[in-house]
């Protein structure tokens, strides 16, 4: 069961550090200032070393890992682009991520308690995307 739970708390993990590069990705090039640039940037680059994490962790047991729900991952698009054609501004940009962080801690402490017999590092790693999820949302509440 340990193993089990391990495996599929991983996967939502990597799934989940997965999306939050891509929505990363998808608004940088549209923010104006310089400081939530860096704090969107800082983010990505914490969330690519998870995923190493994440992945070297999965290879170990010969799992290839999760790809974002791609109806989730649609219906982020859609919103994204028709939010920032309405008002592209860096506010819609924090409005957006803090959504998109508090759908990620939401679900991923929903997994953690799901997966309760998952081994201690998988839930370090799933509490660490986590804490990152929620400082991030604290960044950039100046700019909503």
């Amino acid at each position: 069961m340990i193993e089990s739970d391990t495996i599929k708390l991983l996967r939502e993990c990597d799934a989940g550090v997965r999306m939050g590069i891509d929505s990363i990705e998808e608004v940088l090039d549209n923010v104006k200032s310089k400081s939530l640039e860096k704090y969107l940037t800082d983010c990505k680059n914490e969330h690519n070393e998870l995923q190493k994490e994440i992945n070297e962790l999965l290879e170990k047991y010969e799992d290839e890992g999760k790809a974002p729900n791609p109806i989730a991952k649609g219906m982020s698009w859609m919103k994204t682009n028709w939010k920032l054609s309405m008002d592209n501004t860096d506010n819609t940009i924090a409005d957006l991520m803090t959504d998109g962080c508090n759908m990620g801690v939401k679900s991923l402490n929903r997994y953690l308690n799901e997966y309760e017999a998952a081994d201690e590092v998988s839930k370090d790693i799933a509490k660490r995307l986590i804490n990152l999820e929620e400082r991030l949302t604290i960044d950039i509440r100046k700019y909503l």
